[in-house]
């Protein structure tokens, strides 16, 4: 099953407002899955090799935290546009906030790694900040 596929099984569990698919900070979250899954599985392929000590490289722990927090981001916004309560909707607002700051921070790890595919997370970070430029535009709407 390709990742498009399974991205929109498991968001199609969170009954989509009809709004939502439309926005430009939903669509660049759902970029960031896209993109952070395809890094981490190049990443993962040239990590998963023993060190010469018989230690595996701890990075590559870093590559399936990339995919976790890119793939909690499209839930968060759905929950924030949800909420009704303002102190709830902030805390999802706070959420995002908090993942896409792990995020850019263990890009930046990731860079240091004994990978090829790091040269590809400079865009995914590009990517990242793109996407905080379009959570400040969005919150002003909520």
């Amino acid at each position: 099953m390709s990742n498009f596929v399974t991205i929109a099984i498991e968001i199609m569990s969170y009954h989509l407002p009809s709004h939502l698919s439309e926005l430009p900070v939903y669509q660049k979250a759902m970029d960031i899955i896209m993109l952070s899954r395809s890094i981490s599985t190049y990443i993962n392929h040239d990590l998963s090799y023993l060190n010469e000590d018989g230690t595996e490289d701890s990075d590559i722990y870093f590559s399936g935290d990339i995919v976790q927090q890119s793939t909690n981001l499209a839930p968060e916004i759905i929950n924030a546009e949800r909420e009704r309560h303002s102190d709830k909707k902030h805390k999802h607002l706070e959420s995002l906030e908090r993942l896409t700051s792990k995020l850019y921070s263990n890009c930046r790890r990731l860079e240091r790694s004994k990978s090829n595919g790091k040269d590809y997370l400079p865009l995914l970070r590009g990517e990242i900040r793109t996407f905080r430029k379009l959570k400040r535009n969005w919150m002003l709407t909520l």
